[in-house]
């Protein structure tokens, strides 16, 4: 696998990515990354990797303004149900928010609200899969493994750019 670090207004990421689609897009601080770096012997610094120039590219994009969905070939590794909430995930609007409990509904498991909120939490793919547009119930910030600050920042930055779409 390989992978590179890049800059981002939120501070680095490190995005890896194989032959089958990128697999992980997350800050270099957050739990994930860490193991993921530790195991640096295992992967290959490659950031001219055409698959993670793509990434840096439509991000780039997206910080700027200019880019408000994302087309890249995604392979991240999870359970069934993690690949349904993240699939899901990708269904909410650039800009919007929904809560865990319709996010369940949505998958048509309406009771599935904290197993729902797991697996968003276990999202490897950062900003791209919008784990950052669930909120609480009461309309309030939670759980985003970037940390809240970043989350706050990813949806007012959507809000700031939402009129140019």
């Amino acid at each position: 696998m390989k992978y590179a670090l890049f800059d981002s207004p939120l501070g680095p990421l490190l995005v890896t990515a194989s032959a089958q689609g990128v697999h992980h897009i997350l800050f270099e601080d957050m739990p994930d990354a860490v193991r993921l770096l530790s195991l640096e012997h295992l992967l290959t610094n490659d950031p001219a990797d055409p698959a993670i120039l793509q990434v840096k590219q439509q991000l780039t994009d997206y910080f700027a303004g200019r880019c408000n969905q994302f087309d890249l070939p995604l392979a991240a590794q999870g359970t069934v149900f993690q690949q349904k909430v993240w699939a899901q995930l990708s269904t909410i609007p650039y800009a919007e928010t929904w809560n865990y409990g319709q996010l369940a509904l949505a998958l048509g498991q309406p009771t599935a609200a904290r197993a729902v909120g797991m697996a968003n939490g276990r999202n490897p793919l950062s900003i791209v899969v919008p784990c950052h547009r669930v909120i609480g119930k009461n309309q309030k910030l939670t759980g985003y493994s970037g940390g809240l600050e970043r989350k706050a920042w990813l949806l007012e930055h959507e809000r700031r750019y939402l009129q140019s779409y």
